[in-house]
């Protein structure tokens, strides 16, 4: 008996050979309703969030169709959009709308108020709003399975800069998302853009380069000090005994 793994494969590529094992495990280690493929040449182990179990068999298709879009990029596979990559879609976009919003950083709720009073006239609904990693390279997320912003901290010294990256993370809210014929999903869709562009200050996206700039030569020059410092450490610790 197939699982659902080799399920969904042979719905999306009909006629063709699986020539990988596939699992699907249940996991308590992600946030709500997340999942992950980790494959090789010859295995593809899907590991699904632990609310995953008590949601239908179509639905959960449809999320492991959606992952494998994104591992078989092979433009020989040709994937066509099934009707359970729509339910999963349809499901992980609403989802989030009714969970209630328990965890908010108050700066980052200070923020958040700015953003809605200005940009959505104080009728964004309330969303979880959390610090990540000090990351440059993902600024803000925002996770619709669990109407979760989450915010890079190398944006906590500038308001302006912080209250752009919640802007964007709040339109996602907004926009959502559209996935085309191909199953690949499109989150920047042209009235995403349009909307982006009302932000008041024209040059912030110069403004957020030049301060990235800035604080990856702070973080790098501070590496290289605590490195000097464990260094002349290790020399006077040998050099005494």
């Amino acid at each position: 008996m197939m699982n659902l793994a080799e399920l969904a494969f042979y719905e999306l590529y009909p006629g063709r050979k699986n020539d990988r094992v596939m699992s699907v495990k249940y996991s308590r280690a992600f946030r709500s309703y997340n999942a992950n493929v980790k494959y090789t040449s010859s295995r593809m182990d899907f590991r699904l969030s632990y609310e995953w179990k008590s949601v239908s068999d179509e639905m959960k298709i449809g999320l492991i169709q959606s992952l494998m879009v994104k591992v078989f990029r092979d433009k020989e596979m040709k994937a066509k959009r099934t009707i359970n990559m729509d339910l999963y879609d349809n499901f992980i976009k609403g989802v989030g709308e009714y969970r209630p919003a328990t965890e908010q950083d108050p700066v980052l709720r200070e923020s958040f108020d700015r953003v809605n009073e200005k940009y959505f006239s104080g009728f964004m609904e309330d969303t979880n709003l959390v610090w990540g990693a000090s990351s440059f390279s993902k600024l803000g997320t925002f996770t619709y399975a669990d109407n979760t912003i989450t915010i890079s901290r190398v944006l906590e010294d500038d308001e302006e800069l912080l209250d752009y990256v919640v802007y964007h993370e709040m339109l996602h809210k907004k926009h959502k998302f559209y996935t085309n014929k191909a199953g690949q999903s499109r989150h920047h869709t042209a009235a995403f853009k349009r909307d982006e562009r009302r932000f008041e200050n024209p040059d912030i996206e110069r403004k957020l380069e030049s301060y990235l700039r800035k604080k990856r030569w702070t973080a790098y020059t501070d590496v290289k000090e605590k490195q000097r410092k464990q260094k002349i450490k290790k020399l006077f610790e040998w050099f005494f005994g």
